[in-house]
């Protein structure tokens, strides 16, 4: 059940704008094995983290690249496609359609909002951080129709668990958090902080920066 926000503006007015704020949650099973995110490929030219599930080892849930293309992956508890692209502006995105209204997805996105409009006067480090803290919201938002007429049968039993931007539980929940953010030059901070040995209590945080390039 992960959960992705982000504002993109690629030609901000303000030379202290970003063009590009992420917040994202992966959510898994905490005995998934996982590396932490660092620059992969044949020259290092993409930064994720790397699944090491056995058979599927490889895959990330969230990238970038040295060039600017950026991939992120949620589920998603049916198969539909969206059509629509999108242009700038800021979204949400969970286990469903992009900006489809689940309640927590709502929450989270006026959390990111609240921050990221105050992003051109907070130094860095006080941004990043206060992205992390929404991050780690744990208000369980309920009682979500949305969420239950797209999962109908499946998600009910387990809805009250996931229905907050950080889940928590016994052995799945969240246990990474990642903000990215892209300045007007093209400079890159991707913070990531993770959780380790399975224990929700302990967490590292990692920051990689690197300029794009053109």
């Amino acid at each position: 059940m992960c959960i992705i926000f982000f504002k993109f503006d690629p030609r901000p007015v303000s030379k202290n704008a970003y063009r590009f704020i992420l917040a994202a949650n992966r959510d898994e099973f905490y005995h998934r094995p996982s590396k932490p995110a660092d620059f992969w490929g044949n020259n290092n030219e993409i930064l994720s983290g790397l699944d090491m599930e056995e058979g599927r080892e490889g895959g990330t849930w969230l990238g970038i690249s040295t060039r600017g293309k950026l991939g992120a992956l949620t589920n998603y508890l049916q198969p539909r496609q969206d059509p629509e692209a999108r242009g700038r502006g800021t979204y949400g995105l969970s286990n469903a359609l992009l900006e489809t209204p689940w309640r927590k997805l709502r929450f989270g996105k006026q959390l990111f909002l609240e921050v990221v409009e105050q992003s051109q006067e907070l130094p860095k480090d006080t941004l990043i951080s206060q992205l992390l803290g929404v991050l780690s919201n744990e208000e369980a938002q309920l009682p979500d129709p949305a969420i239950e007429d797209q999962g109908r049968e499946y998600v009910q039993p387990i809805l009250s668990k996931y229905a907050a931007v950080c889940v928590r539980c016994p052995n799945y929940g969240t246990r990474t958090n990642t903000v990215i953010l892209v300045d007007t030059e093209g400079h890159v901070t991707f913070t990531e902080r993770s959780m380790l040995n399975k224990d929700p209590s302990r967490w590292e945080t990692r920051t990689h920066e690197f300029t794009l390039q053109s």
